[in-house]
């Protein structure tokens, strides 16, 4: 063990580990296995600290307090991580790219960027992620669960994230901010593909038109012209679209007195005249041929 020897190793993705007992949690990864159940609400945890660290939650007990500035937690590794953002210390540090990270876990998690490792994968489809959470949200899109509401306007979403976004559309809140400009957006994705506006670098191109775009996502979304892909259908009516955030607009339609909606992007008008202005501004040569 002295010698940095791993003698176990995974038989789905090959990586080694010091001790078996660690393989075994690891290989849960892979086959889904929670053996760990919430005596209180069912809820299931591929390790036992997980479990323990979720009962804290039906206690209300929170016996671990920041002494900076006295918010509380169910487990001292929480207070731990919390109590970085005060003294700003990210010891962790990536050796491809130099990011900097508070916990060594956190810095494993974004190696899977580099290797392009994603250990989860959907037993529906196929489909894999590098987070678990990630693999969890998308679960849902099969099952068409919906867990998380908005206290405003009722809309459902499938990940805790894309309601608190969502919700900043009524908040008004945009917590991100370009350094070179001052702008504010919503997300963190959103300032990525601002700021790189500011450099002028468009790195993804389009194997079809050579169209070159700032961000990946978004070259993904334009090559959906060409494929004529529209992996977004709206569950109240079956209309389909190439961008998610196309389906969010069209869907408010359902809900309210917007009768006219863009056949290209789904965005709802009161009057048709509203929907003819905005197709010739937004949508004219927009089609490649």
């Amino acid at each position: 063990m002295h010698s940095g020897e791993k003698p176990f190793s995974c038989a789905e993705c090959g990586k080694s580990f010091l001790f078996k007992s660690y393989l075994i949690v690891h290989e849960r990864i892979h086959t889904g296995e929670n053996p760990f159940t919430c005596s209180e609400c069912g809820k299931c945890f591929s390790q036992k600290q997980h479990l323990i660290s979720h009962q804290g939650t039906h206690t209300g007990k929170k016996p671990f307090s920041c002494s900076e500035c006295g918010k509380s937690f169910f487990q001292k590794a929480r207070l731990t991580s919390h109590q970085m953002t005060h003294t700003g210390e990210m010891p962790y540090s990536c050796s491809e790219c130099g990011k900097c990270f508070s916990f060594k876990h956190l810095l494993m998690k974004h190696y899977r960027v580099h290797t392009g490792e994603k250990p989860f994968s959907c037993i529906e489809c196929g489909k894999r992620f590098f987070e678990r959470k990630r693999l969890v949200s998308h679960q849902r899109s099969h099952t068409g669960e919906k867990p998380y509401s908005c206290s405003e306007c009722e809309q459902c979403f499938t990940s805790k994230h894309s309601l608190t976004v969502h919700h900043r559309g009524h908040t008004g809140e945009k917590p991100y901010s370009c350094s070179e400009c001052g702008k504010c957006v919503t997300t963190r994705s959103s300032l990525a593909k601002h700021q790189a506006r500011h450099t002028g670098m468009k790195p993804f191109s389009c194997s079809i038109c050579n169209k070159r775009f700032f961000h990946k996502s978004i070259l993904i979304t334009h090559e959906r012209l060409h494929t004529g892909e529209k992996p977004y259908s709206c569950s109240e009516c079956g209309k389909c679209f190439s961008d998610r955030s196309n389906l969010t607009s069209h869907q408010i339609i359902h809900n309210s007195d917007l009768q006219y909606s863009c056949s290209d992007c789904g965005k709802g008008f009161k009057r048709k005249s509203d929907l003819a202005s905005h197709s010739s501004r937004i949508h004219k040569g927009e089609h490649p041929v």
